[in-house]
């Protein structure tokens, strides 16, 4: 699938794209490979099939929990989420047509500083070509973000202090009242 810069902008701003939006808990995936295989499975079928209907996509999986995580595949010409769309101008001219590719997103507080990551996953004939090696890529990557937003640290806020005021250059004068 290919599409322009300006159908692209439009159909996000108009939010005409295939969406969807599953929750579970951290409890329903458990320790076990194959529940999140499952899922991602699921997200991978959504995306290959809104793909063949030249529509594009943002299906998302929520893990819930003590630090929630959010999961989604889009459809995009870029490394950037639904929500910068105004920003994909900046590096595409108009008039072209520009292939889609699917991007993971993750975002959760505890990721990193940002709380924010996104890698592209496959193109549209990686995903055509074989949807089994693609969910199972996809599955490794969720299970490494998972990890990560279990083990994260944020960093400790450095404790302000209070500085002396700062010199302006700029002195004031004294003022005395003279008696009369």
């Amino acid at each position: 699938m290919e599409i322009s810069l300006k159908d692209l902008t439009a159909k996000i701003e108009k939010q005409d794209y295939i969406e969807d939006l599953e929750t579970v808990k951290y409890a329903d995936i458990g320790k076990s490979k194959a529940k999140l295989r499952e899922l991602a499975t699921k997200l991978v079928k959504e995306t290959r099939a809104a793909l063949k209907h030249s529509s594009l996509s943002h299906v998302a999986l929520e893990i819930s929990g003590q630090r929630t995580v959010t999961f989604a595949l889009e459809s995009n010409i870029i490394n950037l989420p639904y929500s910068n769309y105004k920003k994909i101008a900046n590096f595409f001219e108009e008039g072209k047509e520009y292939p889609v590719a699917i991007y993971f997103e993750t975002q959760s507080e505890f990721l990193n500083a940002s709380g924010f990551r996104i890698d592209q996953l496959a193109t549209e004939e990686e995903i055509e070509r074989d949807e089994t090696d693609i969910a199972a890529k996809l599955t490794d990557a969720m299970q490494e973000k998972i990890k990560q937003v279990r083990e994260y640290q944020k960093p400790s806020v450095p404790i302000k202090k209070k500085s002396a005021p700062k010199n302006t250059g700029k002195t004031k004068k004294a003022t005395t009242k003279k008696a009369k």
